[in-house]
């Protein structure tokens, strides 16, 4: 009876490590490259003519808007708004769409909220004046940022 037991037990433990290394996400985790491409394009084509318009047309150029701290807020929120939209309504932006990059949720793999989705965008701006957060994705295997991880997000590489 012992003996069967310890075959069958053993068979069981065979039995699941072979169908563990069987399967494979349906995603991949994006290069670190990648990531930052899709940044610097979003802030050319989102925030630069944000910061264009407050600049030239609402104020009277440079000088006024270096001098006013709440045009500067104004364009950071603005383009958090816009940020967190496109998130939230697509999954990407322009900048993450053109190097095939989607943000989504870390457990249901589906679009963020607009709410948690702004919440990625502050927590960005947080842990990217330390840089420590920036630089968690180098060591880690899912290569998540400290703005992921507070938002329980996850950017992924979309498969064509």
């Amino acid at each position: 009876m012992r003996y069967n037991f310890a075959m069958r037990w053993r068979k069981l433990k065979q039995k699941k490590l072979h169908n563990n290394t069987d399967t494979t996400p349906d995603f991949v985790y994006p290069k670190y490259t990648d990531k930052i491409k899709g940044f610097i394009t979003d802030l050319f084509m989102i925030y630069t003519p944000i910061l264009y318009i407050i600049t030239y047309v609402i104020l009277n150029g440079k000088e006024a808007f270096q001098a006013s701290a709440s045009a500067q807020f104004l364009g950071v929120l603005l383009y958090g708004i816009i940020y967190a939209s496109l998130l939230a309504f697509m999954g990407q932006t322009p900048g993450k769409k053109a190097y095939g990059l989607k943000v989504v949720d870390v457990k249901t793999h589906k679009k963020l909220s607009f709410f948690r989705a702004f919440w990625r965008f502050i927590a960005f701006l947080l842990t990217a004046t330390t840089l420590v957060g920036l630089l968690l994705p180098f060591y880690r295997k899912d290569k998540r940022a400290l703005h992921d991880l507070l938002s329980a997000s996850v950017e992924i590489e979309i498969r064509a």
